[in-house]
């Protein structure tokens, strides 16, 4: 059969068609849609769209300052939520009783921790479970910050998820530590608070070296270039992008591996443990470090213990303002 020439039409229209691929690759590119190119790597490459609506990223154009903090007059105060609708860490002890500042017991390993912490650094530290606690954007003002410790699923009601926008979108800060990954799946503006971050698997809780990646920020400048952690070193889909990273953790060092429980290969030579970014108005300061009870001892006899404490503590203080934020130098 014959080929049929090929018109000045039809050339164009081939044309046009090339260009729109080469436009879709871009503007994938350009939203942080990575694919794997990894020897092997099969099943579903995009990671998906980070945009979310909202200004985000690294420059404090993002940022809202209008004034709904006087930390001269008031001073530094945040709001500690560990409130869980599905697994809940050792390290968090038995659930607590609701109303804000409820009897903690020895076991509630993270809320003494966190408030013995405020207390050695000028700032103060509430804590609750109970969710009517940020049903308010006026209640959660009262705060500099809101910590996320290791909360798990669907934690937040329609009330309390519109307050923490409305308290974001104001200028509060945002603390995320640990399972704060897992938490509110379903929801793509907490996606992009934590980053265009979300828990998908971990492998063996081990040891691992972290990677310092920027000494320059409020969170990692007095942490040495590496340092021993044990933690189950979270896998993420997706994973973060339009952050400043802050650390890593060097999957060569992992004994058993970064493969998680769900099938996850690992980030490879880039596996993020520790970010920042503004957000949507806010500040947010992430971190996927924190699984064992063990994080907070102070006595040496578990490696990387006094540098994740200094990570928190900075991450903080810088969500809250009292320090520098999420900075190149």
């Amino acid at each position: 059969m014959t080929a049929r020439p090929r018109t000045p039409m039809t050339l164009l229209a081939a044309a046009l068609a090339t260009a729109l691929v080469a436009l879709a690759a871009f503007l994938g590119a350009a939203h942080g849609q990575t694919r794997d190119t990894r020897p092997g790597a099969t099943g579903a490459q995009e990671l998906g769209d980070p945009d979310y609506g909202v200004c985000r990223g690294t420059s404090p154009k993002c940022y809202h300052d209008w004034g709904n903090f006087t930390p001269a007059t008031d001073g530094y105060k945040v709001l500690l939520y560990t409130r869980t609708a599905g697994p809940r860490h050792a390290n968090l002890g038995p659930t607590l009783d609701s109303g804000l500042n409820p009897t903690l017991s020895d076991t509630n390993v993270v809320q003494k921790a966190l408030v013995a912490m405020g207390q050695k650094n000028n700032f103060t530290v509430d804590w609750t479970e109970d969710v009517t606690q940020l049903s308010t954007p006026s209640r959660l003002f009262n705060y500099n910050a809101v910590i996320f410790h290791s909360t798990s699923r669907d934690t937040l009601d329609d009330a309390a998820q519109t307050s923490l926008r409305q308290y974001v979108r104001g200028g509060g800060g945002f603390v995320g530590i640990h399972n704060a990954f897992g938490t509110e799946y379903n929801w793509p503006w907490y996606e992009g608070l934590l980053g265009n971050a979300n828990f998908y698997d971990h492998g063996p809780n081990q040891p691992g070296t972290v990677v310092t990646e920027n000494h320059r920020d409020t969170s990692t400048k007095n942490l040495p270039a590496r340092w021993n952690f044990t933690d189950e070193w979270y896998n993420l889909v997706p994973a973060p992008t339009r952050v400043r990273l802050l650390a890593t953790v060097d999957e060569s060092t992992l004994a058993e591996g970064a493969t998680g429980n769900q099938g996850h290969p690992g980030h490879g030579k880039s596996h993020p443990v520790a970010w920042c970014q503004y957000y949507d108005g806010g500040r947010a300061w992430l971190t996927t470090l924190g699984h064992d009870a063990k994080d907070f001892t102070s006595d040496g006899s578990f490696p990387g213990a006094e540098q994740f404490q200094k990570l928190i503590l900075g991450g903080i203080e810088g969500a809250m303002g009292k320090e520098p934020f999420c900075r190149v130098g």
